[in-house]
This record gives C-alpha cells, sequence and structure tokens, in this order.
C-alpha cells in the first residue's frame, strides 16, 4: 500500500501543524528533512537519537526514556525526528503532522552505508556526544527488515490516525525533494508578506 501523495497539499499541511513527528526507515532522510522543516517553519527540532544515547552507544533506561519524550511532547510546538517504535504512540498522540518518509529498503540501504563509509568514526550532529558513526552488521538488517517488518505497523497507526491528523508520506527522494521545496516556498511567501 503506498499512501496518496501530494506535495502542495502536504507542505501545506506541514506549515500550518505546530508539532510535527518525522518517522521512516534509517537511512530514509528523516534527520535532513527534519532540519529542512526546522530551517523553514519556526518550530525546534528535536533528534531522538540524540537524546536517547549516552556516550558509547549506551542506551537510556526505558522509564527515563519515556519520561523524557512526555515531556518534550507538552511543549506547544516541536519537530521531533526519530522512530523509536515503543514510544511512537507518546509522539503521535500530540502530533498534528506525521511525515514518514516511506522509501524503499535498497535507497535506505545505501544510504546507511554511504553514511557509514563517509563518517565512519565521526559524531553526527543528530546523535549523542560519544557515538561515533560506525558499521553495524545488525543495523543494517534492521534497515533491509524495516517495509516488510515495521512499515506494515506504522500503516497500522495511520488507518487509526484522529481525525485531523495529517498523515504526509512521499515514496521516493523525489517526492521528499518536491515537498521540502514547496515548504520553502511557502515559509518564504508567508514571511514576505509580514
Amino acid at each position: 500500500m503506498t499512501l496518496p501523495f501530494d506535495a502542495r497539499a502536504a507542505a501545506r499541511a506541514l506549515a500550518s501543524s505546530r508539532r510535527i513527528a518525522v518517522i521512516g526507515a534509517p537511512g530514509a532522510g528523516k534527520s535532513t528533512a527534519a532540519r529542512a522543516l526546522a530551517e523553514y517553519l519556526p518550530l525546534p527540532l528535536h533528534h531522538l537519537d540524540r537524546l536517547y544515547w549516552r556516550p558509547g552507544w549506551q542506551p537510556t533506561p526505558p522509564d527515563e526514556w519515556q519520561a523524557v519524550q512526555r515531556a518534550l511532547v507538552q511543549a506547544p510546538r516541536w519537530i521531533i525526528d526519530g522512530n523509536y517504535g515503543d514510544t511512537l504512540g507518546i509522539r503521535l498522540a500530540r502530533a498534528e503532522a506525521v511525515l514518514f518518509l516511506d522509501l524503499p529498503a535498497p535507497v535506505c540501504i545505501r544510504r546507511v552505508l554511504w553514511r557509514s563509509l563517509r563518517l565512519h568514526g565521526q559524531v553526527r550532529q543528530d546523535l549523542g556526544e560519544g557515538c561515533p558513526e560506525h558499521f553495524d552488521p545488525e543495523f543494517l538488517r534492521f534497515v533491509a527488515r524495516f517495509r516488510r517488518h515495521v512499515r506494515p505497523q506504522l500503516l497500522a497507526l495511520h488507518a487509526a490516525a484522529p481525525a485531523g491528523q495529517a498523515w504526509i508520506a512521499p515514496s521516493s527522494s523525489r517526492e521528499t525533494h518536491l515537498l521540502m521545496a514547496e515548504v520553502r516556498r511557502i515559509s518564504r511567501s508567508a514571511a514576505s508578506a509580514t
């Protein structure tokens, strides 16, 4: 199943939202899209990977992790980038829009491989301090299985979404670029009108 995609309507929905959850497979471009949205829209950005991972790739304990997210979503305005399925419900309950980057597995795998090679040993801006990029075969397997195992759960959440919650699902890099260009256009038009 592919969700319908209309870049103009999707951009209008994002531009009018105060709380946006950005989800999708690793390598789909969540952090890049979230940074672009934060640049074009006056919303604070939170990268979940930066908040979850402690130095040495140590995870935040589950109870503390849930508390962190409950506190984040209480803010009136935000963009939150990341999946973390066990706490996704916390974010979706407050999100006005969900940007689901629904890209094919080969694209995501290629991007994750390229990222791990290009940035090996470096800490990305969307990761916590002390968490350098590295090649992880188990993570790559997760990326390869995402569409088969996680995507159906995300589509079920979309089907159960409350009325008025916009789900935007570009399914290619081209659609994602068109969407971001349209959000940028709307943002510039709004800025020049004031």
